[in-house]
C-alpha cells in the first residue's frame, strides 16, 4: 500500500443505492484524467464490479510480485473475487474470518504498482468487510470515504449509521453523494402510453413523438424530470448539514447511466449520459480538489492504555486519558482532518504502539 498515494472508500448504509455504479464511474473519470487508478471490489458475496467494467470471464494471474490486477486500460486496474469464481452464478457462502482473510490478501498480495488512486467498493452496512478494510488500511492511511445514498428517509436512516461508523473508527467523510436524485431523461427517449378501463394499456409512443415533431419540435431538446423517491424530508443535503459532513452533490436517475453500467462502459465516452455524466464529473473534480489541499497524508495519532504505561491508579489514569484526548484534538485541529484509531474494546482507550516513535 506504500505505492498507493490516495485511498478512497465508497460506502453506503443501504443496498441498491448505486454505490458500485458510482465506484465504477469514479474510477473511469479518474483514469480519463490520466491518473493511475486501481479499483478494489471487496463486496465478497455480491461482486458486481467485473460486470460494470466489462471484465466478466477474466482470470487473475500471479507473478513473482503477487497477484496482477485485471487491466481495462493501461492506467485502470481492477481486482475482485468475481474473477475467482468458477461460474458467475456461484454463491459465496463464507463466514466473517474467511472474508477478512481474502480482504487482507487483496491488500497484501495484489501488485498495484505506483498508482495515484485506489477506489475501494465496499458492500452496504457496517459489518466484517468494513471493519477489516479499516483495520488493514489504518497503518498506511485512508484519505476518507465517499458515502452514497438515495434521497428518501428509508435510505438516509441507514446512511446516518454509516457516517457514525466512519466517525467512530476515524475515517474522514469526504462527502455524501445523493444518487438517483430524480428521474431525468430526454423527451425524445420517453415512452408514452394511453390507459383506459376497456382496452387496458396502449403504447402510443410513435404517435406522441410524431405529434411533437410536427407541432412542438422544440420539446425534443428538453429533459423530462420527475421525483421518483420522496425527498420532502430534505434529502442528503439536509442530513449532511445536521451531521456536519460535506455534501458533494446530486446524480439524477438516468436510464442511460444504467445502460452504461450494464454494458460495462464509461458514461463519459459519449454524450448518451447527458443527464448524469456532468453531475458525476463535478463530484469527481471536487474530490480531486479536496485532495490537492493536503500535500501530506493526514496524521496518525494513537495512545497507549494508561495501565500499560504503569498508571494503575484509576483517578490518575482517568486524568491521563482526558489529557491525551485534549492534546489529540488540539493537535489535529479538526476531527475529520486527522486519523483516529479504533477504540480498544478492553479499556475504551485509543491503542497502538507509540513507544517506538
Amino acid at each position: 500500500m506504500v505505492t498507493v498515494k490516495h485511498k478512497i472508500l465508497v460506502l453506503s448504509g443501504k443496498g441498491g443505492v448505486g454505490k458500485s455504479t458510482f465506484s465504477a464511474q469514479l474510477s473511469f473519470a479518474l483514469a480519463n484524467k490520466d491518473y493511475q487508478v486501481g479499483l478494489l471490489d471487496i463486496d465478497i458475496c455480491g461482486p458486481s464490479i467485473p460486470k460494470m467494467l466489462g471484465l466478466e470471464g477474466q482470470d487473475i494471474h500471479q507473478s513473482n510480485l503477487g497477484w496482477s490486477p485485471i487491466y481495462l486500460d493501461s492506467n485502470l486496474g481492477v481486482m475482485s473475487i468475481g474473477f475467482m469464481l468458477p461460474h458467475p452464478d456461484e454463491a459465496v457462502i463464507w463466514r466473517g474470518p474467511r472474508k477478512n482473510g481474502l480482504i487482507k490478501q487483496f491488500l497484501k498480495d495484489v501488485h498495484w504498482g505506483e498508482i495515484d488512486y485506489l477506489v475501494v467498493d465496499a458492500p452496504p452496512g457496517t459489518s466484517d468487510e468494513h471493519i477489516s478494510i479499516v483495520q488493514f488500511l489504518l497503518a498506511s492511511g485512508i484519505d476518507g470515504a465517499v458515502i452514497v445514498t438515495t434521497p428518501q428517509q428509508v435510505s438516509l436512516i441507514d446512511v446516518r449509521k454509516e457516517i457514525s461508523f466512519c466517525k467512530k473508527v476515524g475515517i474522514r467523510v469526504l462527502g455524501v453523494v445523493e444518487n438517483m436524485s430524480g428521474l431525468r431523461q430526454p423527451v425524445s427517449d420517453l415512452r408514452f402510453e394511453r390507459i383506459d378501463g376497456v382496452t387496458g394499456v396502449e403504447d402510443v409512443t410513435e404517435w406522441a413523438r410524431r405529434y411533437i415533431r410536427e407541432n412542438a419540435p422544440e420539446l425534443s431538446s428538453l429533459f423530462a424530470c420527475s421525483e421518483v423517491f420522496d425527498s420532502s424530508g430534505g434529502g442528503a443535503a439536509k442530513m449532511c448539514a445536521e451531521m456536519s459532513v460535506p455534501f458533494l452533490g446530486k446524480v439524477p436517475m438516468d436510464p442511460q447511466l444504467g445502460k452504461a453500467a450494464e454494458e460495462g462502459r464509461s458514461c463519459f465516452e459519449d454524450k448518451r449520459c447527458g443527464a448524469s455524466a456532468p453531475a458525476i464529473l463535478r463530484i469527481v473534480e471536487e474530490l480531486i480538489a479536496s485532495h490537492e489541499q493536503y500535500i501530506f497524508a493526514p496524521p496518525v495519532l494513537a495512545f497507549y492504555n494508561p495501565y500499560e504505561c504503569g498508571l494503575t491508579d484509576w483517578p490518575l489514569a482517568s486524568t491521563y486519558r482526558k489529557l491525551l484526548i485534549f492534546v489529540f484534538r488540539a493537535w489535529v485541529g479538526a476531527y475529520n482532518d486527522g486519523l483516529l484509531v479504533g477504540l480498544s474494546t478492553a479499556s475504551g482507550l485509543m491503542t497502538t504502539d507509540t513507544r517506538k516513535t
